[in-house]
């Protein structure tokens, strides 16, 4: 999307009802902020017009009585002035608030249902930035932008009005410098509102970049990569630090201009007001002029302010933008199965099946075999050759291009992705921990699932007692990813969550690989125990594992090239017994 896409029209109403109708289930907030306003404005202009009775009246007069009065009906009004701002202040917040959460809920929801096609072409960094920086810009429209912007020309057309009634040819001398200040806001305000977008793209490419590099410290130490990588951060800092520098000097020639133009009018008004004194000694309208410097500043002060607050609002409006076109985005897995069984076997059979995660580019060619319920199979072949994507589609992380899938006779689609996810349970090589404790990294804080249950599945498949040795046993909080486990012990650990869920089809992606002798040890022991009863489908290295399997499926390049046991594969000679040489042999021997 390019930037001139970004920034659209000046003013995009579509987009702001859009926004505004996230306001709907507060309405009573909405109008608690929209009369508070209009108080606000009300006793603004209330205080100017008591200045020029004090000064033409009560102190021409030196009426004491009526000094007091009027002061204290100006106290009055300073008091509700000064309580409309803190309601406004608050409310005006409450609103955004309560907004933002509301969206963001939707975000996020949103996100937890797109395909893995989706992740895979997004930056983490940047979705992160959508859902928290951006979401405050929006929220900031209701706090520092639509609100503000209303109540101040409230105020200013206010004390536009009551120049007009106090001496209107003195208020035509004002009126002629707002030209001046309105064809300056206007270019502020479109120069400012490009700047902000360059200024959120380059916050969305560091978080990115930070984001990464954090997460991948020790590749970066490992092969030292420091400098490179802070030459790099750098660039991209000092990107930042010129779009920023763009606002600063907008800003910079904008308000200066301001100031000079209220300078003047302060001058003309002074002048004229005195002028006409003179000219006519019997006006005695001295307090005119004193109303008038209250009264522009009701007029310019919120003209200088509203430039800001329509940045506020622009910023708040490409925000929204962004974070609108995720939640438009067409990107889920089509839920429209009806299926909902209690009770499944786990027969699997894929049909003719074709997928290819870029257009044009398939990965799996024509794939078709079948597993009976409660059979262990094997898969093997090169890197590259589509296990693992067997295993995403099965889990309609992805969607097949042709072809279908079914399990005990109905195709995946028939059941709802809840329904289907949860009789299927994954052990993956690379195992993700919450940085949280074991016994909720293994329950997935699913209620239901009580720590005894915990500690009798983990005392079945043989991990009690490693889990026992940490500090504080089950309530052990393994931290971010599970750093303080070894990549062993996390594998036992997601070992426990797919036995704890009780799956009709388990899953192990490479789950035995990379670990130490006692480790493997102890996860062959698990593997036996929750594969015992149940569908498995495993991808592995391991010799153990495959010569146990009931079936072997061996492919190459997206296809099927062999399936059988171990003992008739090695007898057929092909492209199995290859690897069981180059591969397995030495690990036999040894």
């Amino acid at each position: 999307m390019s930037k001139n896409d970004e920034i659209g029209k000046a003013f995009d109403f579509g987009l702001f009802k859009r926004i505004f109708e996230h306001t709907k289930p507060y309405k009573t907030i909405f109008w608690v902020v929209a009369i508070v306003a209009i108080l606000s404005a009300a006793f603004a202009v209330l205080t100017p017009v008591l200045v020029r009775e004090i000064i033409n009246e009560a102190l021409s007069k030196k009426d004491s009585e009526e000094l007091t009065l009027v002061v204290l009906v100006m106290l009055g009004a300073l008091f509700g002035q000064v309580l409309c701002q803190l309601s406004f202040n608050y409310y005006a917040n409450l609103l955004g608030e309560s907004v933002i959460k509301d969206i963001r809920i939707r975000l996020f929801q949103k996100m937890m249902g797109f395909k893995m096609t989706y992740f895979d072409n997004s930056s983490i960094g940047v979705l992160v930035t959508r859902a928290v920086a951006d979401m405050q810009r929006i929220g900031e429209i209701f706090s520092q932008g639509f609100f503000v912007i209303v109540a101040d020309l409230l105020k200013m057309l206010s004390g536009a009005a009551i120049m007009l009634l106090i001496n209107w040819k003195l208020a035509l001398i004002v009126f002629a410098i707002l030209p001046i200040i309105l064809v300056a806001t206007r270019l502020f305000q479109q120069a400012m509102k490009v700047a902000f977008i360059e200024v959120r793209a380059q916050v969305a490419n560091l978080n990115s970049f930070v984001q990464e590099r954090i997460a991948g410290m020790k590749i970066v130490q490992l092969f030292n990569r420091e400098e490179i990588e802070k030459e790099k951060f750098r660039k991209i800092n000092e990107k930042h630090q010129n779009a920023w520098l763009k606002t600063v000097w907008y800003n910079s020639i904008f308000f200066p201009i301001a100031e000079i133009s209220y300078s003047i009018g302060i001058g003309l008004v002074v002048y004229f007001g005195v002028v006409q004194n003179i000219e006519n000694v019997a006006l005695n309208d001295t307090g005119s002029i004193f109303a008038f410097f209250f009264l522009m500043d009701l007029l310019f002060r919120p003209l200088r302010q509203i430039a800001d607050k329509f940045n506020t609002l622009q910023m708040g409006m490409v925000a929204a933008n962004r974070v609108f076109k995720i939640l438009d985005t067409e990107s889920n897995i089509s839920d429209q199965g009806t299926l909902e069984k209690q009770d499944v076997k786990g027969a699997i059979e894929f049909s003719n099946v074709h997928f290819g995660y870029i257009e044009d580019e398939e990965v799996l060619h024509g794939i078709s075999f079948s597993v009976e319920a409660g059979q262990t199979v094997a898969i093997v072949g090169a890197t590259g050759a589509g296990k693992s994507t067997i295993i995403n589609l099965l889990n309609r992380f992805y969607e097949i291009n042709s072809g279908d899938i079914l399990i005990d006779g109905h195709t995946i689609r028939d059941y709802t992705l809840k329904s289907l996810r949860s009789h299927i349970a994954i052990v993956l090589q690379d195992v993700f921990l919450f940085a949280d404790t074991i016994a909720n990294n293994i329950s997935l804080r699913e209620e239901s699932v009580a720590l005894s249950e915990i500690e009798a599945a983990a005392k079945q498949i043989g991990v009690h007692d490693f889990i026992s040795s940490l500090p504080s046993g089950y309530q052990y909080n393994v931290k971010e990813r599970g750093t303080m486990l070894s990549s062993g012990q996390r594998q036992l650990i997601a070992f426990l969550r797919a036995y704890v869920s009780n799956p009709s089809i388990l899953i192990l992606d490479e789950a035995t690989s990379s670990v130490d002798t006692y480790s493997e040890q102890l996860i062959q022991r698990a593997t036996d125990k929750i594969t015992e009863g149940r569908t498995s489908i495993i991808i592995a290295h391991r010799l153990a594992t495959i010569k146990k399997a009931d079936k072997i499926i061996v492919m190459d390049a997206g296809k099927i090239v062999e399936i059988g046991t171990h003992q008739e594969l090695l007898k057929n000679g092909g492209y199995y017994n290859d690897l069981y040489e180059a591969q397995f042999l030495a690990e036999e021997v040894a």
